[in-house]
């Protein structure tokens, strides 16, 4: 029989525990379960520290899926005999999650768990050791998510949350005046770096805010990171890079560059600091930022090939 550490957050809702012991009993169906609720980064590492050979089964969206890699990272596992794990998606974005096409009813992405095999996924990290497990962004991405952040609190009260990201693109994207960047990818500068920017994002996934395909050619298991960097900068080229962001087509637009990047990503401000958002957690003002790619961190149950 197999043995899985389920891997909840402490501070769930009714509604999210119900929907969480009714994937509980899919996998008791056929595992041998030990279940942890966890509340910190912390707590995830020394319950990973214990597993005793158990596959991982994360309850959570991107954020828990960041903390889950960060606590790998700590305890040395990342890429060293990748472990395999199980996400059910319980987040409020579950944009990772979209990209590997998992169902969104966690009961029935647990016997993605049982059934699917485990493929090989990738992730980020940057020069301080902060782990990206979905995406990164600078510019109007980040405004909106930290204009999100609250009201995605608020309206997650009435399971409205995702149109906090809604909230938060409308006025970051009115406000958003641009700024010039300098983006590396493996060595050399890509783009303009006399040109301002609207956005950079730095993805192993393919969306971000509940579903926005920032990076549509993205496969998480490649063993490389997307970079989309835009420069629809004026008021009509921010409102046509918007319509064309919501089918995912941006990628074709001329102010648009798309590269892939195989070892590093270096994005600096070359006249002030800049800030990002990582997961959907804010990161604070720095002048320059890099991001290393590190291939096979880890193994996912997933419906969809993600090499």
């Amino acid at each position: 029989m197999r043995r899985l550490l389920f891997i909840a957050n402490a501070a769930a809702g009714t509604s999210d525990r119900e929907r969480r012991d009714a994937a509980l009993e899919v996998l008791r169906e056929e595992a041998d379960v030990r279940v942890v609720e966890t509340e910190s980064v912390e707590d995830l590492v020394d319950a990973l520290a214990e597993r005793d050979g158990r596959e991982v089964v994360i309850a959570g969206g991107d954020g828990s899926l960041n903390a889950f890699t960060t606590a790998l990272c700590r305890l040395g596992d990342l890429g060293e005999d990748p472990p395999t794990v199980g996400l059910l998606p319980m987040g409020t974005g579950n944009d990772f999650a979209r990209t590997v096409e998992l169902p969104n009813d966690p009961a029935l992405a647990a016997r993605v768990v049982l059934d699917q095999p485990a493929r090989p996924v990738d992730v980020l990290v940057d020069d301080e050791g902060m782990l990206v497990a979905n995406a990164v962004h600078i510019g109007v991405g980040e405004e909106a998510g930290r204009i999100a952040a609250p009201w995605k609190e608020r309206l997650g009260k009435a399971h409205l949350g995702v149109l906090g990201y809604v909230v938060g693109g409308i006025a970051a994207g009115f406000g958003q005046q641009g700024r010039h960047l300098e983006v590396v990818v493996d060595g050399e500068t890509v783009g303009d770096p006399s040109r301002r920017v609207l956005q950079v994002a730095v993805t192993i996934g393919q969306s971000v805010g509940g579903g926005t395909r920032i990076a549509p050619d993205a496969r998480p298991g490649d063993g490389a990171a997307e970079v989309v960097i835009s420069y629809a900068v004026a008021p009509l080229k921010r409102l046509r890079y918007a319509l064309h962001l919501s089918s995912g087509t941006h990628t074709r637009l001329d102010d648009v560059v798309n590269v892939r990047a195989r070892e590093t990503v270096t994005v600096t401000g070359l006249n002030h600091q800049v800030a990002a958002n990582s997961d959907g957690e804010h990161l604070g003002p720095a002048r320059s930022r890099t991001w290393r790619i590190v291939p096979d961190a880890y193994r996912l149950h997933s419906p969809e090939e993600t090499e």
